[in-house]
C-alpha cells in the first residue's frame, strides 16, 4: 500500500536545458568579390598590353646598377637631404616670424611665404639661373667677387630653388603645429621664469612635433621627386642621368622606366622611415601604440598550427 505522499508525487523536476549554441552565418559581401574580379581583370589587361608594348624590358636591368644611375640615386638622395634642411631651417625660422607681434617680421614672413607658395618650383628655379641678367657680378667685399653666372653654379641654383620654395610650406606646418600646443603651456612656462625662446626649446617645440611630423615626412617625400626638376638647369641627377642614357642607348622610354623604378624604391624606404618616427613622437598622445606590420606579421605566423582558443 503506498502512502498518500507516493500517490500524489509528479515527475520528478528535470534540470533546465543549457543554452543552445548560436550558429551564426556570415553575411555575404558579394559587392567585394565583383570589384576583386574587376580588379583582378584590369591589372591583367594593364600587364598584357605592356607586355606586348614594342618596349625593351631588358634595357632595364642592364642599366639598373649602372654606374651613372647610382650615381644620379646618390645626388638625387644629397639634394633632398639639404634641400629639406634649408627648408626646415627656413620653415621654423619664418613660423616664428609670422607669429610675432611685430608687424615688420610678421609682413615680411607673410611675404615670403606668398610669393614662394605662389610661383612654381621650375619658374624660381629658372629665375635663379638666370638672375645674371639683373645682377652682373656678386661682390661680398674682401669675402668674395664674381660673376653672377660663375657663381650660380646648378648645384646652388638647384638648392636655392628647391630649398626655399620648401621653407614657405615648412613655415606653414610649423606655424599649425605651435599653434596646436595650448597657450597655457606657454603661461605657465612664462611664470617659471622661462624666456620665450626657452618656452619654445623646451616645452612648445617638443609637443608641436606630433603635429609637424606626418606632413614633414610627407614634404621629404615630396622633395624627392621634385628634384627631377633640377635636371632643366643642368644639374645632373637621376632623372638626368636616365635622361643621357637613353638618348646614347637608343631606349629613352625603358630609362624612363628605370628611373621610375628607382624612385618608387627610394620612397617607400623614406614612408617607412616616417612610419616608425611618426609612431616615436605619438607615444604621448595614446595609451597604448598599435602593433608594427613586422609584429603583426610574426603574430600571424605564431599563430599557425596553435589549437583554437589557446592562450597567445
Amino acid at each position: 500500500m503506498t502512502s498518500d505522499i507516493d500517490k500524489t508525487a509528479g515527475p520528478k523536476d528535470t534540470p533546465p536545458a543549457g543554452p543552445q549554441a548560436i550558429k551564426a552565418i556570415p553575411v555575404r559581401h558579394y559587392g567585394r568579390y565583383v570589384s576583386a574580379v574587376i580588379a583582378i581583370g584590369i591589372l591583367v589587361a594593364i600587364v598584357y598590353a605592356f607586355g606586348q608594348g614594342k618596349i625593351n624590358w631588358h634595357a632595364v636591368p642592364d642599366y639598373f646598377f649602372d654606374h651613372r644611375i647610382l650615381t644620379g640615386v646618390y645626388k638625387t638622395l644629397l639634394l633632398t637631404v639639404l634641400s629639406m634642411l634649408i627648408g626646415i631651417a627656413g620653415g621654423i625660422g619664418l613660423a616664428v616670424m609670422r607669429l610675432s607681434k611685430n608687424p615688420v617680421t610678421s609682413s615680411i614672413a607673410w611675404f615670403y611665404i606668398w610669393f614662394f607658395r605662389g610661383t612654381p618650383v621650375l619658374v624660381q628655379l629658372f629665375l635663379w639661373f638666370n638672375l645674371g641678367l639683373v645682377f652682373e657680378y656678386i661682390n661680398l667685399g674682401p669675402i668674395y667677387k664674381n660673376y653672377w653666372s660663375d657663381f650660380m653654379t646648378p648645384l646652388l641654383t638647384a638648392l636655392l630653388g628647391l630649398g626655399l620654395n620648401e621653407a614657405a610650406y615648412m613655415a606653414e606646418i610649423c606655424r599649425a603645429g605651435l599653434l596646436a600646443v595650448d597657450e597655457g603651456q606657454t603661461e605657465a612656462s612664462h611664470a617659471l621664469g622661462m624666456s620665450h625662446a626657452k618656452t619654445l626649446r623646451r616645452i612648445v617645440i617638443p609637443q608641436a612635433m606630433r603635429v609637424i611630423v606626418p606632413p614633414t615626412g610627407n614634404e621629404v617625400i615630396n622633395m624627392l621627386k621634385t628634384t627631377s626638376l633640377v635636371a632643366a638647369v643642368q644639374y645632373p641627377e637621376l632623372f638626368r642621368y636616365a635622361q643621357d642614357i637613353g638618348q646614347n642607348s637608343g631606349a629613352p622610354v625603358e630609362m624612363y622606366f628605370l628611373a621610375a623604378a628607382w624612385y618608387l624604391i627610394m620612397t617607400s624606404v623614406l614612408s617607412v622611415g616616417q612610419y616608425y618616427v611618426e609612431r616615436y613622437y605619438a607615444r604621448g598622445s595614446s595609451r597604448a601604440l598599435p602593433p608594427t606590420p613586422l609584429q603583426k606579421i610574426r603574430a600571424n605566423l605564431l599563430s599557425i598550427g596553435r589549437p583554437k582558443g589557446a592562450a597567445a
